[in-house]
């Protein structure tokens, strides 16, 4: 319908003056996104289909809220599947599709976050700097992963054979064939490259559509990906153990866990690090760049006899080390590689080391003790952890062979997820495939928390473009440019493992004056 709409327009228009030309394109591309609510697609229902105009769309709420310029777009919402689930709920895979009225034939499934259970705006922002993907001429797709929830962590649908299926991982799939199908009914031609990026549970879908459906994706931006939560999760009950046997207790014993450091001891942990390691890339600016070069000590920080909360005790030095360290069993096995000491992980919204803002995922404050033994028989047996753990598979043949390309980045001060996780499976991914090397790259976001923000850390930068570019031009990305707006304006770069950017003199605001090494 929509190839015939949009034909029928193209011959009237022919002997039409310019703003004849104008009024009647606007009208025909109107009359061609209107009637893809009509669209027959199998067990798919259209709720809605309507032109938006260009304008301003904005992104966030409170003062984090940014305002980006979106183009005319054909706006489709609706859902797929739809069913009731043995528990009664309704369920079905919903999903909201953006058509750009200039379009660059590509399509982009943008990924999710938590647990999803909410359709987001498709607007394709994840890692792709100022300008979203909609912005850029892409077909964007997002879906809430085949279920409804509140807060972005409900997990009530788990109860659901289906709906668990799919937000592991079928939907990813099922919803990017969807939103194809729809793209070449309004364009009259299919999408010549299909992408995908998110952060998060979105970067979990990015990695297992590379590794699960490697012939449906040409590339994958991943960020921070929630492979194995229950590991983590683990990893940080553990570090809330360590901090609880330096906490002070409350009127009924519970350690306070918010108490375990001062504001000076945590200034002093913070100093500390710096002084151990912010030189290390050749400038001492606040910004640890040398990761792994970084081999903090906080014993380095304990008091001598001159007792002051501006050093620390020996036992607040051993739970330092003992929360940021690897989680192994009693045989030696790692269940879970350590967290890196980042300028985020002790000061700002995310918070590792325990203070007001302490910020510990699915830890208990009252925990004092943890058999990791015990815990680690039981996480091997939890079903769930199987069908979302995507870190065991590292066979990326058919990804690889079609030319696919994928690129993965980690905030340092990331306090949900190791960025040694996900450096981890880079590497053992590297180990498993023949030409790893030639179609991934992998980049520490030094101070950047988890999928964004952080005090002193370069959070915008442009993967989009890199692997767009490499997919479709064989142009390998190197060095990244990252920028900031505060606290002051500046750019950095972003360099492939298992290189880091060391300034080499002039402006330290500019990304020109650091080299990749």
């Amino acid at each position: 319908m929509n190839r015939l709409i949009i034909g029928l327009a193209a011959l009237a228009l022919a002997g039409c003056e310019a703003n004849d030309v104008n009024a009647s394109d606007a009208a025909a591309t109107e009359n061609a996104c209107a009637a893809l609510a009509g669209l027959d697609i199998t067990n798919t229902n259209i709720i809605s289909a309507a032109e938006k105009p260009a304008g301003p769309f904005n992104v966030g709420a409170g003062p984090a809220s940014t305002s980006v310029a979106l183009p005319a777009h054909c706006y489709v919402e609706g859902i797929s599947n739809q069913r009731t689930g043995a528990d009664g709920k309704t369920y079905g895979l919903g999903f909201a599709l953006a058509m750009p009225a200039d379009w660059n034939g590509r399509f982009l499934f943008q990924g999710g976050g938590g647990l999803n259970g909410t359709v987001h705006p498709p607007l394709g922002g994840n890692a792709a700097g100022d300008t979203p993907a909609l912005a850029r001429g892409f077909a964007v797709i997002s879906t809430d992963g085949g279920h409804k929830g509140q807060g972005g962590f409900d997990a009530s649908f788990m109860a659901d054979q289906q709906a668990a299926l799919d937000f592991t991982g079928q939907s990813v799939a099922k919803v990017t064939e969807l939103g194809k199908e729809i793209v070449k009914t309004y364009y009259g031609q299919a999408a010549h490259h299909t992408y995908i990026s998110g952060c998060s549970t979105g970067g979990r879908e990015s990695m297992l559509a590379a590794q699960r459906y490697p012939m449906l994706f040409d590339g994958a931006v991943v960020g921070a990906p929630a492979m194995r939560t229950g590991n983590s999760n683990f990893a940080l009950r553990k570090a809330v153990v360590a901090f609880n046997q330096v906490a002070p207790l409350d009127d009924e014993g519970n350690p306070q866990v918010s108490r375990a450091f001062s504001p000076a001891e945590r200034r002093a942990v913070h100093d500390g690090l710096l002084a151990q390691c912010d030189a290390l890339d050749g400038l001492a600016d606040g910004v640890v760049a040398n990761v792994r070069g970084c081999d903090f000590d906080p014993n380095l920080l304990v008091c001598d006899d001159n007792d002051t909360d501006s050093c620390l005790s020996q036992a607040q030095a051993n739970a330092i080390d003992e929360a940021f360290a690897p989680l192994v069993n009693s045989a030696g096995f790692e269940i879970y590689p350590a967290f890196p000491v980042d300028t985020g992980m002790i000061e700002g919204g995310m918070t590792y080391i325990p203070g007001d803002n302490f910020f510990s995922p699915g830890a208990s404050a009252k925990q004092i003790e943890i058999d990791i033994d015990a815990e680690d028989a039981q996480l091997r047996n939890d079903p769930m952890q199987a069908r979302t753990d995507s870190y065991r598979w590292t066979n990326f043949s058919t990804f690889l062979n079609r030319g696919g390309k994928i690129v993965f980045y980690h905030g340092v001060s990331d306090a949900w997820f190791s960025a040694y996780d996900t450096l981890g499976f880079y590497q053992r991914a590297s180990d498993a495939n023949e030409g790893w090397s030639d179609a991934s790259r992998y980049y520490h976001v030094p101070g950047m928390g988890h999928c964004a923000g952080g005090a002193n850390t370069y959070d915008s930068f442009d993967l989009l473009s890199a692997v767009v570019d490499w997919v479709e031009n064989g142009q390998a990305p190197r060095d990244v440019i990252a920028s900031r707006t505060k606290p002051e304006p500046a750019s950095r770069k972003l360099c492939a493992y298992p290189e880091h950017p060391h300034y080499t003199g002039g402006d330290a605001t500019s990304a020109d004056s650091y080299e990749c090494r």
